[in-house]
């Protein structure tokens, strides 16, 4: 999860006494996976994504290819999954690959889908083929019933994460997703150097829960929103998504087009409403509406 280091900090010009500091380790992850009847099973290598290894646990890997794999449509439970371990043949690379076994029913469109993998900790999706293949790919619009949240309980949102996020305390150098209710408990977080990897691997989680649709549920970002992190919220089926830094203008889109409420600057008790106000509520139980 962290790694120590030696470093020289200057203060004011000074030079100080090198003292240790942790960084947030980063490493590549290959997931493979195993696929077709069972006379006939194939193996195949899906992507190579850097990741913070042991950052949330011995099962974080794992839960990280679920996620994935559920986000790009090639799992819809984790029932399509016979096992999930990493592979040990090779000394050099032990630990860093993860072998995915999918039942002999599932199958996989591989032209679709290598028009829009994007596995890495830091880019996302190019052109507008690869859009068009991920919207084939998620389901219907949600409606704004159900699942809502008032504007005190988003504001306390910070604060509650920071006190969950461990490696960040270590580190500074990791994002987070959490998983939270409309009460504003954080029931489930997620850390990783990578910002889609984070938010892969609390999808894995909740799909090994069986909680997956997310529809009562928000999820709670570190970072900025991509068009790449609402397509995943999307494919989970959340209502809504919340982050401290600032949405894309396609991720916007996205959401519009999804029925997610999108969040946005969440800091210093302030936030901005992207879409779906509706699901926003002043504490007497009211949602916000337009002026």
């Amino acid at each position: 999860m962290v790694s120590p280091v030696i470093i020289h900090k200057v203060i004011g010009g000074e030079l100080q006494e090198p003292q240790p500091d942790l960084l947030a380790i980063e490493e590549p992850l290959e997931i493979r996976l195993g696929f077709g009847p069972v006379d006939n099973r194939q193996q195949r290598s899906l992507s190579v994504t850097m990741r913070t290894p042991g950052a949330d646990g011995p099962g974080a890997d794992q839960e990280l290819a679920l996620g994935y794999l559920y986000a790009e449509g090639i799992i819809r439970s984790a029932s399509d999954v016979v096992s999930c371990r990493h592979c040990v043949q090779d000394a050099a690379k032990q630990g860093n690959v993860l072998r995915v076994e999918l039942q002999p029913s599932v199958t996989i469109d591989w032209q679709l889908l290598e028009r829009h993998t994007y596995a890495s900790s830091s880019c996302g999706i190019c052109g507008k083929a690869s859009i068009d293949a991920v919207r084939a790919s998620c389901p219907a619009k949600m409606t704004a019933t159900g699942f809502a949240v008032s504007a005190s309980v988003l504001q306390s949102l910070s604060d509650h994460v920071q006190v969950a996020q461990r490696a960040f305390a270590y580190t500074g150098g990791v994002h987070a997703a959490a998983l939270f209710d409309a009460a504003g408990k954080v029931l489930m977080l997620r850390e990783d150097v990578g910002r889609h990897n984070a938010l892969d691997k609390l999808i894995g989680a909740a799909l090994w829960n069986d909680q997956v649709p997310l529809q009562q549920y928000g999820i709670f970002l570190s970072g900025r929103i991509g068009f790449e992190l609402v397509q995943k919220a999307w494919m989970a089926e959340v209502p809504v998504l919340v982050a401290v830094g600032a949405p894309t203008s396609l991720a916007v889109d996205m959401a519009k087009e999804a029925g997610i409420t999108l969040i946005g600057f969440m800091r210093n008790q302030r936030f901005n409403v992207y879409t779906g106000l509706e699901r926003v509520m002043v504490d007497e139980g009211v949602r916000l509406e337009k002026r």
